[in-house]
């Protein structure tokens, strides 16, 4: 985990790569609860035996599944000690580039691309966002995060 004192010294990190998340383990649990959850409960996702023989020979985790990691990622990667708040505040450019079959372990490397102020004392910033599954050179989901950071 990387640690910055403030908001200021973070958004000294714009154009680097500033850090790599801890891996996640996906698990069957996992999709068919995000499947419960959202209703999609399509077959290559929780029909664990049809997946086998399915295109991907395996279920794989929902695109939007590895998606929500991202806060759990931004959590192992980072801290900024003098903060009080930070919120999501939307996506770019978001694709599912691989798919993500149960049992794959799962990282994200984080580049902060742009900050700004925003009202409220706060600092939006733009985060390039590339999970990576283990073991593979392809990155399974590319996305740019906005977060709002406030002290």
């Amino acid at each position: 985990m990387r640690i910055f004192p403030t908001l200021q010294d973070l958004a000294a990190c714009v154009g680097q790569n500033v850090a790599v998340s801890d891996w996640t383990t996906i698990t069957q649990e996992q999709v068919n609860l995000f499947a419960q959850a959202t209703g999609d409960h399509q077959w290559i996702h929780v029909d664990v035996e049809r997946a086998r023989n399915g295109p991907f020979k395996a279920p794989i985790a929902h695109g939007y599944l590895t998606l929500s990691l991202l806060p759990q990622f931004f959590a192992s990667a980072l801290r900024v000690e003098q903060t009080g708040m930070g919120v999501n505040y939307g996506l770019n450019k978001v694709r599912f580039t691989a798919p993500v079959p149960v049992g794959s372990r799962l990282r994200a490397h984080l580049r902060l691309v742009e900050c700004q102020p925003v009202e409220g004392n706060g600092m939006q910033m733009a985060w390039d966002v590339s999970v990576e599954r283990e073991g593979t050179d392809k990155p399974v989901c590319v996305a740019q995060s906005l977060a709002r950071y406030y002290p």
